[in-house]
């Protein structure tokens, strides 16, 4: 037989063993969270904010913490798009020619991005202390952003890498700009892919602990304003799981349910809009 054939067969085998080791694993985890926070899951339990501290309170939902994550990861989301998206168009189009620039910028990137969350939500940290700020859902805003700009303008970067050069010639050829070239040709033509990248960050800002740990606090209250503490999902299971008293571990039990339908139905509707938009892209 010929050795190249042995090697496809080979390759074909380990790829379907990777992709069942996934889904065995992928399907371990779902289950074995829904078979201990269904029970526990009630319309009181996402309705209602805890009663007599979150640690030891016996009533009550975790309602405060579906709210504090949504504020979180939505507001530090929509400023790493307002930061990111920018850069990575400026990369690839402004700075198209400049290769070794844009190799060094992507590098930084790649290591930001490989920085664990933990050391961010240190470095959250120690800007509070230095600028004489509180724990916060602020903090926390910022620290998140921080945290997530790296993967959003990797993940935009990636997508505009796949432009075909001829179409950024050909819009200049025109008489366009390139930032006109950038926002009307370019992010037309990526939308899909920008959607994608913008719920990959939501769905790793709403379902981090470490870099909130430090930053965002705990509170049994739905925030008003961005100097308060912030209750969030991820928080909730870490304390709550380990407290003495059953209620409050159903709470932890509860809430990763909860983060776990958010993260899937993010999953979901980013394979939508990709679908939906991706009739608007030029074919080549």
């Amino acid at each position: 037989m010929n050795f190249k054939k042995i090697e496809e067969k080979l390759f074909k085998v380990l790829m379907y063993l990777s992709t069942i080791i996934i889904a065995i694993a992928l399907l371990s985890i779902i289950f074995s969270i829904l078979i201990k926070g269904i029970p526990s899951l009630s319309w009181e339990m996402i309705s209602q904010t805890p009663k007599g501290g979150f640690y030891f309170g016996k009533e009550g939902g975790i309602l405060n913490a579906i709210i504090g994550s949504l504020y979180l990861a939505a507001s530090s989301t929509i400023l790493a798009v307002i930061i990111g998206l920018p850069v990575a168009l400026y990369m690839n189009i402004h700075l198209s020619k400049h290769k070794k620039i844009v190799n060094t910028i992507r590098f930084f990137l790649d290591l930001l991005w490989g920085v664990p969350s933990i050391v961010y939500g240190a470095f959250g940290f120690s800007l509070m202390i230095y600028f004489g700020m509180r724990t916060s859902l602020l903090a926390g805003i910022i620290t998140v952003t921080l945290f997530i700009i790296p993967i959003i303008v990797r993940a935009i970067d990636e997508v505009l890498k796949t432009v075909p050069n001829g179409l950024l010639e050909a819009s200049l050829s025109l008489g366009a700009t390139k930032s006109e070239t950038a926002y009307k040709v370019f992010l037309k033509q990526c939308f899909p892919g920008v959607i994608t990248a913008v719920l990959l960050s939501f769905g790793r800002a709403i379902g981090d602990a470490a870099s909130v740990l430090f930053t965002t606090g705990f509170t049994d209250s739905i925030p008003t304003s961005l100097n308060q503490q912030a209750a969030t999902l991820p928080l909730a299971i870490f304390f709550q799981l380990s407290s003495p008293v059953a209620e409050v571990k159903n709470r932890a039990y509860a809430s990763a349910v909860v983060l776990t339908v958010i993260i899937l139905i993010i999953s979901v509707i980013s394979r939508l809009l990709v679908r939906k938009y991706q009739k608007n892209k030029i074919k080549f």
